[in-house]
């Protein structure tokens, strides 16, 4: 019996010692309580948010706008047909009309993401159906378009009547006015964006409001809006144009501004 003892004390002994270090020492953490959370831990101060001058009334420029037409002159348009020489389309009483023939107009300056205001009128006499009635195209980055088409009381394919992204995205209403008044689009646009390779990172997409109504709620565009084949995006690129389509029609502008995003 005293050799038994004497071979299980050391056994015995480490037991006890385990069991003590174990509570001195414990294996498992003990509970961290977090930070208490004050209001001023999320609270922005720096940088300051710029302060501009919005437009007095609805349509109207904000301070910080890029004006493309102000009723004027298209000093900030030239022809698409020769770059060199200015845009030839008609100034009239406060806006512009296409002159068929001439060609598409296109901006001086290239732009990427941004939100633009434009307003737009069929011809007053109403001539033809279909496509061949108050046809033009606004082209973000000369690619992409936003079709303006005289859609009122004028059936043709949904994705090619007025508010469509041409041969893409149909509206989702059609909120066309009569030819006698003016339409306005409000557009939020953000540029595709290419990976270092060239291929595709993100696609363009589009925010579109039509006489204040959303008719394209952040829209992906699917590539080059092709009039045949299927739409694509066979090369990157950067900031370009913004023009408007000669499509034969005397389709009337007025009132074009945008903003850089």
């Amino acid at each position: 019996m005293k050799k038994l003892s004497l071979f299980l004390l050391p056994t015995i002994l480490l037991v006890s010692y385990i069991s003590q270090a174990q509570e001195e020492y414990p294996t498992t953490p003990p509970e961290v309580s977090p930070m208490p959370m004050k209001p001023e831990m999320t609270e922005i101060w720096e940088p300051r948010v710029e302060v501009i001058e919005p437009g007095k009334e609805a349509g109207d420029a904000p301070s910080d706008a890029i004006i493309l037409f102000d009723g004027k002159d298209l000093n900030n348009w030239v022809s698409q047909k020769d770059t060199t020489r200015p845009a030839p389309w008609q100034i009239k009483d406060g806006y512009f009309e296409v002159v068929p023939g001439t060609g598409g107009i296109q901006t001086k300056m290239k732009f990427g993401d941004i939100q633009l205001h434009l307003e737009w009128s069929a011809p007053d006499e109403i001539q033809y159906s279909g496509q061949g009635r108050g046809n033009s195209g606004l082209f973000f980055q000369n690619r992409y378009e936003l079709q303006i088409l005289d859609s009122y009381n004028n059936r043709t394919y949904s994705n090619g009547q007025a508010a469509s992204i041409y041969k893409d995205h149909p509206p989702l209403v059609n909120a066309m006015r009569s030819p006698e008044e003016w339409n306005s689009y409000d557009v939020i646009y953000t540029a595709p964006r290419f990976k270092e390779n060239g291929k595709l990172d993100s696609p363009a997409r589009i925010t579109v409001m039509h006489n204040g109504v959303v008719v394209q709620n952040n829209a992906t565009i699917n590539g080059l809006t092709l009039y045949i084949g299927l739409h694509n995006y066979p090369e990157a690129h950067g900031e370009d144009v913004i023009s408007l389509q000669d499509h034969e029609t005397k389709v009337q502008f007025r009132n074009i501004w945008l903003r850089k995003l």
